[in-house]
């Protein structure tokens, strides 16, 4: 593989001339990061201690984030539209440093498909050395929804995802949610679990130098019980490492574009005999995009969080045909299908609107890793480690959180995803540095943040109810008002150890919409809400969300 460069804006030989707005705003970032130049491309040069050592506070590195998708689908997914040349043109132009392509499993792309991709993959890898594009796998979870399976960059990465989708994929065996085995339920959620233990064994035994999987849209059938997503990590923590908080598809209730049923996320169905009975109907909505699961605080994120163990949230595009966009799908020759083939035929400029829900990858949705420095490893060990936060439209420039002892003026502290281990009764404080939007987003509108919300949960250990949803320790307990702030600003907010260990986590929004949370006005008193049918701008309703921080209390 080409030696990997630096993006534009971490190179110093690129003059900030040469930088759009975005560019010159995270150039910014990155040297306040004082990870600038060879600092970024070798990596931060002081190791960071392990976050619960009980010394100064922890002392968690630098980090740069950088921006990406891990949900991006091309002509070689039978549903799908554009080339995959469209699609990495379209993430450049928005500022993806790393997307990851991930097609649907079927007999064309297990046969030909995957193989056929992987070399375009190869020629843009030496192409345009400055983007981490990843080949991944949308695979069909036996007994429920999907998830993105992706690896490093390696000899045997497309082997592995092509062995893997021909014997652990639920549609090709008939064990998905749609499947003639779907009544043995017990059997294909077994048949999950084995998936996920044989990719890491893969990884164990360096097949592959990493793997990784992430639930995709976990509410939108209601379809992924709380005791599959507990299964799924307990079997591997360190490769099924959380779930999309926000689907893709967040286009598709623009007023007057789909109908007036329209729903963000295509989050348009209801309970079926498939869906897990303990869900109310409310779960199979997005609430501010984001799925219920996520949205809920108390909900099923926190029951996850308030066990102590990381379950990171993501957000991406779900690309397949994005709104307003005029191509439509090419026309086969004759006797040419996609289990012939292994892709769709390139597409056709119509000229003319076309119906779609999606937003091209990095146009909307974002997730932000932070890392020391920049490749392949280092973002799926982000990621792995939870240094992640997520926003819609752009909504925010940066954001940096670091939990200190508040005695503790010198170091660093921990950040997402991390842990601090603290005395009962010990003070703590929140730092929270918020960059404000410094240009218009893809829509036009220079985005403003209203507020920022800090959501405190208990740890409690394992659910003894595999099948839990409710923390009902979790609430907000402190929100910000940062109405007409620019630039970047540092909040602290105050905390006290108790009794028993605990996570904190943020989210914040546009202050456009919001109302009493799903479970009241105690718990979450202005937390994001439905739209109505048909009518829900994804532009006009913003928001951010942060993974947690943990701290353990000594002897709780």
């Amino acid at each position: 593989m080409t030696e990997q460069r630096l993006p534009a804006w971490a190179d110093p030989s690129v003059a900030p001339a040469a930088l759009d707005p975005q560019g010159l705003s995270r150039r910014r970032l990155l040297r306040r990061a004082g990870l600038f130049g060879a600092a970024f491309a070798l990596g931060a040069t002081t190791p960071a201690r392990a976050a619960g050592d009980g010394r100064s506070g922890g002392s968690d590195p630098h980090l740069a984030y950088l921006v990406g998708d891990h949900h991006v689908h091309s002509v070689y997914s039978h549903d799908a539209k554009y080339t995959f040349s469209q699609l990495a043109a379209a993430g450049a132009r928005y500022g993806l440093d790393w997307m990851v392509f991930t097609e649907h499993s079927n007999i064309g792309h297990a046969q030909y498909g995957a193989a056929l991709e992987h070399q375009e993959i190869v020629r843009a890898r030496a192409d345009n050395p400055r983007q981490l594009i990843f080949q991944g796998l949308e695979w069909y979870i036996p007994a429920a929804e999907h998830a993105t399976v992706f690896t490093a960059p390696g000899p045997h990465e497309t082997d592995l995802l092509t062995r893997f989708e021909r014997a652990w994929d639920g549609k090709l065996l008939g064990y998905d949610k749609g499947g003639p085995a779907d009544a043995d339920t017990a059997r294909n959620e077994a048949h999950a679990v084995e998936a996920i233990r044989w990719l890491a064994e893969q990884r164990r035994t360096g097949h592959v130098d990493d793997v990784l999987v992430l639930a995709n849209h976990p509410l939108r059938l209601g379809i992924d019980s709380p005791h599959e997503l507990r299964a799924w990590r307990d079997a591997a923590p360190g490769i099924v490492i959380g779930m999309e908080g926000a689907p893709g598809a967040q286009g598709a209730a623009i007023p007057g574009w789909r109908g007036a049923t329209a729903v963000r996320g295509e989050y348009e169905n209801k309970p079926s005999a498939q869906s897990w009975p303990g869900y109310p109907a409310d779960a199979y909505l997005t609430y501010g995009g984001f799925d219920w699961a996520t949205a809920t605080v108390g909900g099923l994120w926190d029951a996850l969080l308030a066990e102590g163990e990381l379950f990171s949230i993501t957000t991406n595009s779900d690309a397949h045909r994005i709104v307003f966009d005029t191509w439509r799908n090419g026309d086969w020759l004759p006797g040419q299908t996609f289990d012939t083939t292994g892709r769709l035929p390139d597409p056709v400029d119509t000229g003319t609107p076309q119906p779609g829900s999606d937003f091209w990858p990095g146009q909307f949705s974002r997730t932000h890793v932070g890392v020391t420095r920049y490749g392949y490893r280092a973002v799926m060990a982000g990621l792995r480690a939870g240094r992640i936060w997520l926003d819609h439209g752009h909504l925010l420039d940066g954001l940096d959180v670091r939990l200190k002892r508040t005695e503790d003026h010198g170091g660093r502290g921990v950040t997402l995803g991390s842990r601090l281990s603290v005395r009962k009764g010990e003070k703590l404080t929140l730092h929270i540095t918020v960059t404000a939007a410094s240009r218009p987003n893809p829509r036009g509108i220079l985005p403003r943040l209203a507020h920022v919300d800090v959501i405190r949960g208990a740890v409690r250990g394992p659910a003894a109810d595999r099948d839990a949803w409710r923390a009902p320790d979790t609430k907000v307990v402190r929100t910000l008002d940062v109405t007409g702030r620019k630039g970047t600003y540092t909040l602290r907010v105050p905390l006290t150890a108790g009794e028993g260990s605990f996570y904190v986590r943020l989210r914040g929004s546009d202050g456009n919409r919001n109302g009493t949370g799903y479970l009241g006005a105690f718990v979450d008193p202005h937390g994001p809400i439905p739209h109505e049918p048909g009518d829900g701008d994804p532009w006009a309703d913003t928001w951010f969300y942060s993974n947690p921080v943990f701290v353990d209390v000594k002897g709780a």
